[in-house]
Formats: structure tokens, C-alpha cells, sequence
């Protein structure tokens, strides 16, 4: 079976627990929580380990996490770690925390820009993208910032790119001259 498939049916298990439970919020933190700590590469590796047995794992898990996590959250991740899924773990919470944003009617958008923008342009983009029929009823900015752009920004979520900056613009304008024929033809006389 594959990690996506995999991932996907253990979040959508704990996601319908967290609801009928009435802590879908509280699992959230922990989830964003647990996908913070798995980016530091000694627990990530420790997690992924098939050497480490499962019971040092559960161990180390309660030591972690138990006074600090929900007993929801403890629950799904000592069943993971007994069913011998716990290299999937970082999988799962990725997964659980889109299937979250599809339950809240929430999308993701991620804005490129060259330079910082300031709080009256970010919004203006949020109203443009709620006010279009192409995203959700709630609209999350993940801004980055990469001086390559030149100026402009580049607007991605979904599977969609708008891309309105001058590099792109340039990188066209270049593409449009070298596939230019009456120029080559002028140059070969």
C-alpha cells in the first residue's frame, strides 16, 4: 500500500474521532505540534528507524509528548506505533492537517513576491481570492519572499500558478525573440 493511501486513512481516522469527540482544535495543536518536532532530523530518523524496537519508541513518545498532547492524540499515536506505522507518522500529520483545512472550507494560497508586502496589499489579494469562485470560503497567505523575481509576485494554490512577475515576464519576452523567424531571417541575408 502505498504512503499517501496509508497517511490518508489514518488521518481521516483520527480527524472523524477528533470530531465526534469534540476536539478537533485541540488535536490540531498537537498535530502542528508533532510536525515541528519531526523536522528535528534525530527524532525524524529515530521515528523512520527500523532498528529502534517499538516499545523504545512509545518510550520516548510518552516522554515527549503525554503532558502535553491530548489522551486523543497519545491514543493514535501509541495505536500507530503498536501497528508498526510509526515511520509514517510525519505522512500522517501532513495529511491530517489538509484533511482539516478541506473540513473548514480553507485554502492555502501561496503568494512569491521580490520584496515584502505590506498589510493593505495582502489583504487586497486575500478579498480578490475570496471574492473569485477558484478558492475556498477561507483563504491562508503563505508569503515568500525571493528577490529573483525582480517585481511582481506569483500567486500558487491548487493545482494553479498566476504568475504576474517581471522575471516572467522577461523570461517570455526572451522565448518570444529567439523564436522569432523574420529576425533570424534578416540576420541569415
Amino acid at each position: 500500500m502505498s504512503v499517501q493511501r496509508i497517511a490518508s486513512r489514518y488521518a481521516k481516522s483520527l480527524v472523524d474521532l477528533s470530531v465526534e469527540q469534540n476536539k478537533l482544535e485541540r488535536v490540531l495543536e498537537d498535530v502542528q505540534s508533532f510536525k515541528e518536532v519531526s523536522q528535528n532530523r534525530d527524532f525524524y530518523l529515530l521515528i523512520k528507524s527500523p532498528i529502534v524496537n517499538a516499545s523504545k519508541k512509545e518510550a520516548i513518545v510518552n516522554e515527549l509528548f503525554a503532558k502535553k498532547y491530548d489522551e486523543l492524540t497519545m491514543a493514535f499515536l501509541r495505536i500507530l506505533i503498536t501497528k508498526g506505522r510509526e515511520a509514517y507518522m510525519p505522512e500522517i500529520a501532513d495529511e491530517f492537517i489538509e484533511q482539516y483545512k478541506k473540513l473548514k472550507h480553507i485554502s492555502t494560497v501561496r503568494v512569491t513576491t521580490a520584496v515584502e508586502l505590506d498589510e493593505a496589499s495582502l489583504k487586497a489579494i486575500k478579498d480578490k481570492l475570496l471574492s473569485s469562485s477558484d478558492t475556498e470560503q477561507n483563504v491562508e497567505l503563505e508569503v515568500i519572499i525571493d528577490p529573483d523575481l525582480i517585481g511582481g509576485f506569483v500567486v500558487e494554490f491548487d493545482d494553479k500558478i498566476y504568475d504576474a512577475s517581471v522575471k516572467h515576464k522577461l523570461d517570455q519576452l526572451k522565448k518570444d525573440f529567439t523564436g522569432n523567424l523574420y529576425i533570424s531571417q534578416i540576420v541569415a541575408k
